[in-house]
């Protein structure tokens, strides 16, 4: 399946499974959403079930808290990345604090989907990557699969999760394609990263749209003799720190990748832990990779902006310069 049919076919079957189960956003039914990750739902659940919005986002998400506390499972789209802000309010003084405020009796398990990241042309507000503005916020799961296979597996458990979950679609993924059992039964849990290319020399951690650019950045670097370990996090909030440790403790160095500005992103956050649990396991400082800090630029300049295979193999020569 492309990446993009795995979500569709999680959707359809989450909602097969669950009357209880909701789709709503801005054109999701009709149209099948922007991006097409909803087509044919409505047709098949309808109207009732796959439901088209107003545009208005803080709308969106606040009519899916009161259905969650009706004992609905909304699952809403955000229909580009940059509009999820009119509704982040929402999402941060409601969605990510009512378990908490009522001492656990509420429970909103609501799942926002958000199509995000760069690589396909489009202008500023269509391609932002501000997964790293919700991992801040207690009570909300972040998490970014990189291929079909988690695509699928991972959205259902998002639905299937009581806590709210903030789900980042790589778009410019969405036509990558992969193997999909859909009746595997022993997936791990949707915050366990995955060592996805084993190593001895150095390990670059990643998750979404930068695991393929990672996983091609080792095979050139394989080339060089140098034999890199592939982490993909998946999961931004909780991090699988576990992991990560575990392969810097074999490696001795950590690369950090991400589409969005190094300036504050999550890559920080796992440098600094790193640094501070593996630090006499380090041979090198932990280095990050990612966008630049500034606003995205035109479509133009987008090749520029965004980190591809020489901005990361930059960084593993210079972790080897130590």
């Amino acid at each position: 399946m492309t990446l993009l049919t795995a979500l569709n076919t999680a959707l359809r079957d989450v909602l097969a499974d669950d009357p209880k189960t909701l789709v709503m956003g801005e054109d999701v039914g009709r149209l099948g959403g922007v991006f097409r990750v909803t087509e044919g739902l409505q047709k098949d659940f309808g109207e009732d079930r796959v439901m088209d919005t107003p545009l208005a986002e803080s709308g969106i998400v606040g009519t899916a808290i009161g259905l969650a506390l009706r004992g609905y499972r909304p699952v809403v789209e955000i229909q580009f990345d940059g509009f999820v802000f009119p509704g982040y309010d929402q999402i941060v003084t409601q969605l990510a604090k009512m378990p908490a405020r009522s001492r656990g009796l509420i429970r909103l398990p609501i799942v926002i989907r958000i199509p995000y990241g760069g690589g396909i042309g489009a202008v500023e507000h269509h391609s932002e990557s501000p997964e790293a503005l919700f991992a801040h916020v207690a009570g909300l799961r972040v998490m970014s699969p990189s291929n079909p296979s988690d695509a699928y597996w991972m959205l259902r458990q998002a639905v299937q999760s009581d806590d709210p979950v903030i789900f980042f679609e790589p778009k410019r993924r969405y036509y990558d394609k992969g193997e999909v059992d859909t009746t595997a039964s022993d997936q791990p849990p949707a915050h366990r990263a995955r060592v996805v290319r084993p190593g001895t020399d150095l390990t670059l951690a990643a998750y979404g749209p930068m695991v393929r650019t990672c996983l091609d950045a080792a095979a050139v670097a394989a080339e060089e003799g140098r034999q890199l370990e592939v982490v993909d996090l998946r999961s931004i909030s909780p991090v699988d720190f576990d992991t990560v440790r575990e392969s810097v403790r074999r490696t001795g160095r950590l690369v950090v990748a991400h589409e969005a500005p190094v300036f504050f992103g999550a890559g920080a956050e796992i440098a600094a832990h790193v640094t501070e649990h593996c630090f006499y396991h380090l041979s090198a400082p932990v280095l990050r990779v990612g966008a630049y800090h500034s606003p995205y630029p035109p479509s133009r300049l987008e090749d520029e902006y965004l980190p591809g295979i020489d901005r990361v193999l930059d960084a593993v020569d210079r972790a080897f310069a130590h």
